[in-house]
């Protein structure tokens, strides 16, 4: 009854205020602004009561403020804690990539994990597959970048100098903004299409521009710009060596330059100029008998890049060029003086998803190399395990020799792969790679012959976090 009277007795006293406006309205005028007027107490009586009953500050009760209260305190503990240990900015993670390989040539299949590449050398069969690595790093609160990776016996450490387990070294301080920077360090190489790790590599080995015409890392200082859909690193660096020895003193520009189009598309190129280490430095001059004595001799590489990655499919394709001044395999027949080495090549790959997990994988490259007896980044002499120089013949009686030394092997390679998704952290890869050449130059050591290709399959399990 209180509710209801409440609103009949405010009423009255509005009418009995204006009588006259009573008297001249009829009876059902008179209803209808009760109704109105009890509709109005009504909805105060509402909002009244949603206030005394209305939550504390920020939609929340007393009860639940506290408990908020008390998250923020342990959140800000945990964030003073981990800032403290170092851990803020801190991102560490890892792959490994056990693989069985079978060489037809060389007559050899089992596994390989973690064996040093000093011991066996770079090899197309025996490239980054086979590794475990370590990924630390660390963004201050300036902005500053910290990277530390290792991966022993596998990574560009053990390329260059045979036993250092420290894949990548690098700081980048931000310069004014964060989008110029100051980077030094040992960084691995940045050129191609293709990238070394296993987890970023859809095949097992790599494409023939990848393993002979690229440089292994750089160790030195520079800068890197990213302005819109630009992407620019440079360095001043020893290519492929962490300290310079006696003699050498002249460092190589390194340069990339990344143009990310749109979502699908973009493209890079990439070059490498000034002096580089030549492995002939210690040769003989085979009519003089006088050794070379060349330490450094100038270099030149250069390659261009692009990719298309729309639904299923993946399309990727790179150029290479390059020179190296007096690093030829075959020396001037007259004179015996050095001369230079110089190539060029392509690779291709397409990939197609037949399902979201299983992935088709198709690579195809071509490499020239018949300048001057060939030569190639790092491989100055003739190397009948890549099909790197001269062909050989057979007299008819079972013993080889190398009879057109000025022309070197031209290469190709063709792999045809799968790769599948079992979980987030797994990929099973399986592929065939047929190499060719156009002469005899894949040596079968079972029996000490010669042909023009050669059979590599391969199988690995990748597993990251």
């Amino acid at each position: 009854m209180k509710k209801f009277w409440h609103p009949t007795a405010m009423s009255l006293a509005l009418l009995a205020a204006f009588p006259m406006a009573a008297g001249a309205q009829s009876l059902d005028d008179l209803r209808k602004e009760q109704k109105a007027l009890k509709d109005k107490v009504t909805a105060l009586e509402q909002k009244l009561k949603d206030a005394e009953t209305k939550p504390a500050e920020g939609g929340m009760t007393p009860q639940e403020k506290q408990d908020f209260n008390r998250i923020v305190i342990k959140t800000e503990a945990l964030e003073d804690n981990q800032e403290a240990m170092g851990f803020r900015g801190l991102m560490i993670s890892g792959q490994m990539d056990p693989a069985f390989i079978y060489n037809k040539a060389q007559g050899r299949a089992g596994f390989q994990f973690l064996n040093s590449v000093g011991d066996d050398g770079y090899n197309y069969d025996n490239s980054y597959f086979g590794m475990a690595m370590l990924d630390i790093q660390k963004e201050m609160e300036d902005g500053t970048k910290w990277r530390f990776t290792l991966a022993p016996n596998r990574g560009v450490g053990s390329v260059v100098d045979g036993s250092s387990v420290v894949h990548e070294a690098s700081v980048s301080v931000p310069l004014g903004d964060l989008q110029t920077r100051f980077i030094a360090g040992q960084i691995p190489d940045w050129s191609g299409y293709e990238y070394l790790q296993p987890t970023l590599n859809k095949l097992i080995t790599h494409n023939l521009l990848f393993d002979f015409t690229l440089p292994t890392a750089y160790t030195g200082a520079g800068m890197e710009i990213t302005s819109g859909k630009w992407w620019i690193r440079g360095v001043v660096a020893n290519m492929n060596s962490t300290k310079r020895s006696a003699s050498e003193k002249s460092p190589v520009l390194a340069y990339r330059v990344d143009y990310s189009k749109g979502e699908y598309q973009g493209f890079g190129f990439a070059g490498v100029h000034g002096k580089a280490a030549n492995f002939r430095s210690d040769d003989v001059n085979p009519i003089t008998s006088e050794p070379y004595s060349t330490r450094d001799t100038a270099l030149h590489l250069f390659e261009f890049d692009a990719y298309f990655i729309r639904g299923d499919w993946t399309l990727q394709g790179q150029v290479s060029v390059g020179q190296q001044k007096n690093a030829a395999i075959t020396a001037d027949p007259t004179t015996g003086e050095m001369r230079n080495a110089r190539w060029y090549g392509l690779s291709v790959l397409a990939a197609h998803k037949f399902t979201p997990r299983f992935e088709g994988i198709a690579r195809f490259d071509y490499l020239n190399n018949k300048k001057n007896g060939g030569g190639l980044l790092g491989f100055t002499g003739s190397d009948d395990r890549n099909g790197i120089g001269p062909g050989w013949t057979d007299d008819g009686t079972g013993t080889w020799t190398q009879n057109d030394t000025e022309t070197g092997a031209n290469r190709y390679a063709l792999s045809i792969g799968m790769n599948y998704l079992f979980n987030l952290n797994t990929t099973f890869k399986a592929e065939y790679r047929l190499d060719r050449a156009n002469q005899a130059v894949f040596n079968y050591v079972s029996d000490g012959s010669y042909k023009k290709s050669n059979h590599v399959l391969g199988a690995a399990v990748v597993v990251s976090f």
